[in-house]
């Protein structure tokens, strides 16, 4: 497989990591800029992530000061090979709350309510909830240890190595160990 060909495999990756999941992780900054970390069921259309969380949760707030977060896709640890090299996808997004009511909110609600089920029933009409489109700008997938990838350009379809040379070593036996550990 060329290396171009292997790049566009990775991408593909990315994606079905993202989709494998139920819950996407977000970190976000309140108004005073701390760091806040925290988590949201979604839906994902056309490339953009929908979440639809309350106002007692403080994503939702720092979400309407702020309009971005980062989101996280990661690999469960159940499932990984080594918990240092846990594949994960990390998006930079936009983040636009879509009126309530309006035909791209209900469109959207309507996917919660298929993905999720008659909890949703229950909270969607709920005041204090709002629905955010979360928009990636750029991104980062971790493919495995020393496997780094920077996503950019339109739906985040160009790819390229996050650093060509890799981890440092600080001698050939070191190198060696830890390439036969990660291949």
């Amino acid at each position: 497989m060329n290396e171009r060909n292997d790049l566009q495999t990775r991408i593909e990756e990315a994606r079905v990591l993202a989709h494998s999941q139920q819950t996407v992780q977000l970190a976000t900054c309140n108004s005073a800029g701390i760091p806040e970390a925290s988590y949201a069921p979604f839906v994902e259309s056309e490339g953009r992530y929908y979440i639809y969380v309350s106002e007692l949760a403080k994503h939702c707030a720092n979400l309407a000061a702020t309009g971005r977060c980062a989101a996280m896709f990661i690999e469960s640890e159940a499932d990984a090979k080594n918990p240092f090299a846990r594949r994960r996808l990390t998006l930079q997004c936009t983040a636009i709350e879509l009126e309530r009511g309006s035909e791209a909110f209900n469109a959207m609600l309507n996917k919660f309510h298929e993905r999720f089920g008659k909890f949703m029933d229950v909270i969607s009409p709920l005041l204090d909830f709002h629905l955010y489109q979360l928009t990636p700008v750029q991104g980062g997938f971790v493919a495995g240890f020393a496997k780094a990838y920077v996503l950019s350009g339109e739906n985040l379809a160009d790819i390229r190595w996050r650093d060509e040379e890799g981890h440092s070593s600080p001698d050939a036996k070191s190198r060696a160990t830890l390439d036969e550990m990660i291949n």
